[in-house]
């Protein structure tokens, strides 16, 4: 089932709120009014107790029942007549009942029958509904219980009137709330709208593009500046993955061309055996050119796509520094350079990818074989640094220029001695190298000055165990 709109889900919302508070506030306001009126119904009845005893003191204390009752049928008869009202002595005898009550009300308890705090209670008579109080007094010595009463068909008339007025009211102002919050969704959303027909136009054509931010510092400018903070990183890997496809095509371009060069000239006529061997190591030192970026191309694409795992295990420092050194010999005779391998203690050991480690290694050598002229020297040694192993490759090479350093770590970026053409390769190994020291929670470092030589480092986490170890 399709979900509501966010305009139609913020207006219901907004609508059931405002529906809940003036419910809230319908319902408190007519307690209220309720609560108030029943205030000033007790007042009334207690201050009418209060009249009967005053009449009662006001009269002789010898007067008899007879003349009481004459003196308070004839007061109240003038005044309260149309009025509930009843008093009654200790001995039960009527000192005054008006016409209502006789006719409805015909008993009444006696004084010592009354609560002393009174009692209120209601009662419907004639049609009427009638608020009473039952209340003990005592004047000159006798005790009397009055009943006086208040008819509530106005309080009933104004309560119901009150409570049609406030669901009106609500009803009311409900369908403004509603008609409101509809529009103040739409005003709230139309930011959003705006930034949405904005991304619309972006496509990997136009990835330039930036949505507009706000001046307020609102939710809206946020989300703006977090979608082009995306754009950019979106904008950044598309011009990687161009730059990284056009480098690879040129740089697989020119070996597959001199291949096929080399294969139609040797085509053109019969040639003796000598000039196809020539040939052949031609072709397979192009096809071990071009495997060697076949893997290296894999290997990025590998680690771009999380798909290259590392399985970290104790390796021996010594053993791994000679299987390197072993693979990397031949290769610095023939280059001239003194190669120098600084053997670790056999104990050391660190944690590490062994095959990952070996390469990155290999990595730093052949990088140092290719910038060092014939005649320097490469040293491969380790140190300890806390509970880390320092790992470092030094030579006595051309150097970095300050400028070219934050570079070389960019895929196919390549520096060429001045006045002299680029070094054999393809500039993706140190963008591997910093990929493995990165995996392995490292960073790669360089100490460089233009003819000075170049000094690459990493460090890794030192196993202590003494148990088995990658070999």
């Amino acid at each position: 089932m399709r979900s509501l709109p966010i305009r139609v889900r913020l207006t219901l919302w907004y609508s059931l709120a405002i529906a809940a508070t003036l419910f809230i506030i319908g319902l408190v306001s007519l307690w209220m009014v309720h609560r108030a009126i029943n205030n000033l119904e007790k007042n009334e009845l207690q201050e009418r107790v209060r009249g009967v005893r005053r009449f009662i003191e006001s009269r002789p204390a010898g007067e008899t029942l007879a003349e009481l009752h004459e003196a308070i049928t004839a007061a109240y008869n003038a005044s309260h007549g149309n009025k509930w009202l009843q008093v009654i002595d200790e001995q039960g005898n009527w000192i005054y009942r008006s016409p209502h009550v006789a006719a409805v009300y015909p008993e009444l308890v006696l004084p010592r029958q009354a609560p002393q705090q009174g009692y209120y209670f209601t009662y419907t008579a004639e049609s009427f509904s009638v608020r009473a109080l039952i209340a003990p007094i005592a004047v000159h010595g006798v005790h009397y219980t009055v009943q006086t009463g208040l008819t509530l068909n106005k309080t009933l008339a104004i309560l119901s009137n009150l409570r049609i007025h406030l669901f009106l009211l609500i009803t009311v102002g409900l369908l403004v709330s509603s008609i409101a919050g509809h529009f103040m969704s739409r005003k709230a959303l139309r930011p959003v709208a705006a930034l949405a027909a904005e991304a619309r136009r972006i496509n990997d054509r136009h990835l330039d593009i930036r949505l507009p931010v706000a001046s307020a510092r609102d939710e809206i400018s946020d989300l703006s500046q977090t979608l082009n903070q995306m754009l950019e990183r979106i904008d950044k890997a598309f011009a990687s993955v161009r730059t990284f496809t056009g480098n690879a095509s040129h740089e697989l371009r020119t070996p597959i061309s001199l291949l096929r060069t080399e294969i139609e000239v040797a085509l053109i006529r019969p040639r003796e055996a000598t000039e196809y061997r020539a040939v052949l190591e031609r072709l397979h030192g192009e096809t071990v050119r071009m495997t060697s970026l076949v893997e290296n191309l894999l290997s990025l694409a590998r680690a771009d796509g999380g798909a290259e795992t590392i399985a970290r295990a104790p390796i021996r420092v010594a053993d791994l520094f000679q299987q390197v050194a072993a693979s990397w010999k031949s290769a610095m005779e023939a280059a001239l350079l003194d190669f120098h391998v600084e053997t670790p203690a056999s104990g050391l050991a660190l944690l590490g990818d062994r095959q990952l480690i070996a390469r990155l290694l290999s990595i730093l050598l052949e990088n140092a074989s290719k910038y060092t002229p014939a005649g320097g020297s490469v040293k491969l040694h380790s140190a300890i640094s806390g509970t880390r192993i320092v790992i470092s490759v030094e030579d006595t090479g051309v150097g970095i220029a300050p400028e070219h350093r934050e570079r070389i770590f960019e895929r196919f970026y390549r520096i060429a001695p001045a006045g002299e053409p680029a070094p054999a390769g393809f500039g993706l190994g140190l963008s591997l190298a910093k990929w493995i020291a990165g995996r392995h929670g490292t960073e790669l470092a360089v100490e460089s000055e233009p003819g000075g030589g170049s000094r690459f480092s990493f460090r890794l986490e030192r196993s202590l165990e003494k148990t088995e170890v990658a070999m």
